[in-house]
This record gives C-alpha cells, sequence and structure tokens, in this order.
C-alpha cells in the first residue's frame, strides 16, 4: 500500500470524525450515509477551487430541496425502513418518492452547474423518510459545510505543517 493511500484514507476519516463529533456532542444527524462518499471526493481531488466546493454544497441543497418536496407530496410519515408490506399503498409511495426526488436532484443539479454525484445518496435519504423534516435537510446542509471547512483548514495548515516538520527532520 502507498503513503498516498494511507493519506487520502485517514483525511477522510478526520473529516468524517469532526462531523462524527458534532453528532456525539450535539445528538443531531451530522453523519449520514452521503457524507462518506463527499468526504472521498474531497480528499481524492486536491485543488481548493471554489467552484468545485460550491458545486458540492449546492449538489446536496438540490438533493434535500428535491428529497423534501418528493417526501412531503408523496409519502409523508412513511419510512422506507418500517415493515411495510410487499404491494402496499405506503411502500409504492416510499418509492414513487424516491424516484421524483432522484429525477429532481439529477435535473436540478444539471441545471445549475452542480453535479455532485454523492447528492443522488443524499436526496434518497431524505426522500425515503430516513430524515424528511426541513431541520434535518439544514443539518444535512450543514454538515456538508462543516466538513468542507475542515478539509480547507486541514490543506491550509495542517498538510503544510506536516510537509514541513517532515523537511526540518530529513
Amino acid at each position: 500500500m502507498n503513503r498516498h493511500a494511507v493519506l487520502t484514507g485517514v483525511h477522510a476519516g478526520i473529516l468524517l470524525g469532526v462531523t462524527g463529533v458534532v453528532a456525539w456532542l450535539t445528538g443531531t444527524p451530522f453523519v449520514f450515509p452521503s457524507l462518506g462518499p463527499t468526504a472521498y471526493v474531497l480528499v481524492s481531488e486536491r485543488p481548493l477551487a471554489p467552484e468545485r466546493l460550491r458545486r458540492i454544497v449546492a449538489g446536496h441543497g438540490i438533493g434535500v430541496a428535491a428529497g423534501l418536496l418528493a417526501y412531503h407530496l408523496l409519502a409523508s410519515g412513511v419510512v422506507v425502513t418500517a415493515d411495510l408490506a410487499p404491494r402496499s399503498p405506503a411502500l409504492a409511495a416510499v418509492v414513487a418518492s424516491g424516484v421524483l426526488a432522484l429525477v429532481l436532484t439529477s435535473t436540478g443539479m444539471l441545471a445549475f452547474d452542480a453535479v455532485h454525484p454523492p447528492a443522488c445518496a443524499t436526496t434518497l435519504i431524505v426522500a425515503l423518510g430516513l430524515l424528511p423534516t426541513v431541520r434535518e435537510g439544514f443539518l444535512i446542509v450543514a454538515a456538508v459545510l462543516v466538513l468542507i471547512a475542515g478539509h480547507v483548514v486541514a490543506l491550509r495548515l495542517v498538510l503544510p505543517a506536516a510537509a514541513r516538520l517532515r523537511r526540518s527532520e530529513a
């Protein structure tokens, strides 16, 4: 295994760890499945272009909005993890909510030049009833912002300091 692979994995883990600490301290859903792929995208594509960061935040925002719209329009009160009977109206509603949310998210990301594939997972998290409230939607976007802030700090402060330390030891 090469050093780059290890550092990338550690960096991604640290980023998710920051949001995990916030989740643990506050009891809020600051860790959710699409945050992992977002952390990986951040650490595997090094440049800190503001446009790239904007796409990440906007993509998740579009995913949240689309998921909320689809869920409250089609499946309000249903959660995909509930014991839903096959062919039941509730299961049909939550599946339709997920499909509509994905259609809206895909269209919205392209229309607003905000393509960030992990946002498609975010929209399903919301549309399938896992984090279906407006408050939780705001928390999702806040967690993405915290993840990005942690990445910026790591790239601007921690990693250069580590490089200086390595040079001084050589």
